[in-house]
């Protein structure tokens, strides 16, 4: 069997994967299959929303990777210190728009929250992430958001009771005091963790802010990664958007803090390119250099096809069987029960794990 502690041996050697479902991300099926293609194919880690259904999901989809292949990546939970764009979902009144709008935010969200038909009106709460998309694009400036913050009375249970492996916090600069409160209140439960994240966007004032986190935190019991959140929820828009995230580990790389450096925000298919021509990546006889890449609305992106398929089935077996449709939703939902769309699930996200798993360090 597999060492279960060989996604720390992929942040060392420098070929980690992290695959982010998303901090607002509710979207159960998907989150498990997203889970189980991602952890066959490679991922060191899964980061998902600290929702207990949410991990439950994940947790099943790397039960089954790790029944098929032996695969048992870490299993990691986000939350956040103050407004984030990561926490919160869109949201309208639908009987407001007019009968005559085109509907443009229906066209440009990713991840087809926004719908229009008999059943619902308006977004979508469990496939909503929180990308803002929506939000300048109507013509009418009806979309508003909500926000949530994370408490420690709710993750301490999540990870004492469902084997959390890793947590990451989402700030930003300004944020010490909310951080500091919240690291006060989860100072019990981090001896238990395997792997802290700190995610942050890019400021003028950033490395001397994480600089200051790192003072408040050290000694950790655990090894650490900084993750340089280049332009947040943005990879599956285009080539360029991997360039602020490239950037700002540059930053932290030259500010010689200690831990590990992983990308997110914007990484996408030429993230990797990019960081081995800047030769910017960890290896055996470089003590610095960016560690690994988390990609999050990119990696969905690519399985959002099959996962349609999937979705699809379901609604033809519900229509043709619905006497039983429990046992059918239990059942046809799971990727691995439709081994063709198995095989495409974990093909494709192996295109993506192995540009830096196949890299020789």
């Amino acid at each position: 069997m597999k060492d279960k502690a060989y996604p720390l041996h992929s942040l060392i050697e420098g070929n980690w994967f992290k695959l982010i479902c998303g901090a607002s991300y509710q979207h159960l099926p998907a989150v498990r299959s997203l889970a189980l293609a991602y952890s066959i194919a490679g991922a060191d880690c899964i980061d998902v929303a600290a929702d207990p259904a949410v991990i439950a999901a994940a947790q099943a989809g790397i039960e089954v990777a790790s029944q098929l292949n032996d695969s048992t990546p870490w299993l990691m939970v986000s939350l956040n210190d103050g407004e984030d764009p990561h926490f919160r979902k869109a949201e309208f009144d639908a009987t407001q728009c007019p009968t005559d709008c085109p509907r443009p935010c229906e066209a440009i969200c990713p991840a087809n929250a926004i719908v229009f038909n008999e059943i619902e009106q308006g977004v979508s709460d469990r496939l909503c992430y929180g990308c803002g998309r929506c939000l300048p694009i109507c013509p009418y400036g009806l979309i508003t958001t909500r926000s949530y913050v994370s408490t420690p009375s709710t993750i301490i249970p999540l990870v004492e009771e469902m084997a959390i492996d890793g947590m990451e916090i989402h700030t930003q600069v300004g944020h010490f005091q909310d951080f500091q409160r919240l690291w006060q209140g989860l100072s019990g439960i981090i001896p238990r963790l395997k792997l802290l994240a700190i995610s942050c966007p890019d400021a003028p004032e950033a490395v001397s802010y994480l600089q200051s986190l790192y003072n408040l935190i050290s000694p950790l019991p655990c090894p650490l990664i900084w993750q340089t959140d280049g332009r947040p929820m943005s990879g599956d828009i285009g080539k360029g958007t991997t360039h602020a995230a490239v950037k700002f580990a540059q930053k932290i790389l030259q500010a010689n803090l200690p831990g590990y450096v992983q990308l997110a925000g914007g990484t996408n298919g030429y993230t990797v390119n990019k960081l081995k021509s800047a030769r910017m990546l960890k290896n055996a006889t470089s003590s610095r250099g960016v560690s690994g890449v988390a990609y999050g609305s990119y990696a969905r992106s690519l399985l959002s096809p099959i996962l349609d398929q999937l979705e699809t089935t379901n609604q033809v077996s519900e229509t043709a069987t619905p006497n039983h449709q429990t046992l059918t939703n239990s059942l046809v939902q799971q990727l691995e029960n439709h081994p063709n769309l198995l095989k495409i699930a974990v093909n494709t996200a192996y295109d993506l794990v192995s540009q830096i798993k196949s890299i020789k360090h």
